[in-house]
């Protein structure tokens, strides 16, 4: 797997913007990829340093009313804690 591949898109939410404060960052990440090729993957996309990786499989989910119900992908996130003093400048504008 391609490094870059691993990070899908920021997950923005309120918990995960609260988190920012305390220089924790939220990703959606591919499933198969695990924590020491998100760490590399962020340090390389931002220039930053990781200190930690927090990773949580999130399960589908079914949606809809009645018999038209479907089922969401599941997905998995990664909590990346930053070296104190340091952020992603890419989240700062949202």
């Amino acid at each position: 797997m391609q490094v870059l591949e691993v990070l899908r898109r920021p997950v923005i939410s309120e918990k995960s913007t609260a988190l920012q404060e305390r220089g924790k960052y939220t990703f959606e990440v591919a499933l198969d990829a695990n924590k020491q090729q998100i760490k590399q993957a962020v340090e390389l996309a931002f220039s930053v340093e990781v200190v930690k990786v927090n990773v949580t499989s999130m399960p589908a989910k079914w949606r809809g009313p009645g018999r038209r119900r479907s089922q969401t992908s599941p997905w998995k996130k990664a909590v990346v804690t930053l070296k104190p003093g340091q952020k992603i400048e890419f989240f700062e504008g949202v």
